[in-house]
């Protein structure tokens, strides 16, 4: 990052020259010595940096040199860097009104989903084992209807009857378990 130059031109005394000479002999060293402790947030580093300098201004002697101030420098940054890590780690973590919101509907979608599976197994128990293997094959195998034809050994005009009959007797199943199919929404068909 470049850091603006404050320069000791226009300084109006001897102090603001001092602190004007600390921050361009120190500021660069002790901007990365603050990233590299705080893993490339250089937002925050910018901040540290500001913080700690800040306080060597008010607390500090300016007319002592300036590599004498480099260790009480580094050392002040290290442990605002500790403190507001500290900090963090002390504070209950923030939460905006909408997040339990999406957790709850997560949990809802996942409880829903569970027994959305449960349902159908049951119903899937009721039809004939003609009607659940070619519900396998076609739906949850993926196959086609000639794929799944030569998989089940039977035409493939009897695997698209099956299939119209199974989704049939499935979704009077579904009724008699209380699942209210929507008629409008077809049921998908198997791949051709």
């Amino acid at each position: 990052m470049k850091w603006s130059v404050m320069g000791s031109a226009g300084a109006r005394d001897a102090r603001e020259r001092a602190l004007r000479a600390l921050y361009e002999e120190q500021v660069d060293p002790l901007y990365a010595y603050v990233v590299r402790l705080l893993g490339g947030e250089r937002h925050r580093a910018e901040d540290i940096v500001q913080e700690t300098l800040l306080r060597c201004w008010s607390r500090q002697d300016l007319s002592v040199g300036g590599l004498l101030l480099r260790p009480w420098l580094f050392r002040v940054a290290r442990n605002l860097v500790i403190d507001g890590h500290r900090r963090r780690l002390a504070r209950p973590r923030e939460v905006d009104g909408s997040s339990w919101l999406g957790e709850l509907s997560t949990e809802a979608d996942e409880i829903e989903k569970m027994l959305s599976s449960v349902v159908v197994g049951d119903a899937l128990q009721a039809l004939s084992f003609a009607h659940r293997e070619v519900l396998y094959e076609t739906y949850f195998v993926g196959r086609t209807t000639q794929e799944a034809a030569v998989a089940l050994g039977v035409p493939q005009g009897t695997v698209k009857s099956r299939v119209y009959y199974a989704l049939r007797a499935l979704r009077l199943a579904l009724e008699e378990r209380g699942v209210a199919m929507d008629a409008q929404r077809p049921v998908r068909a198997a791949r051709v």
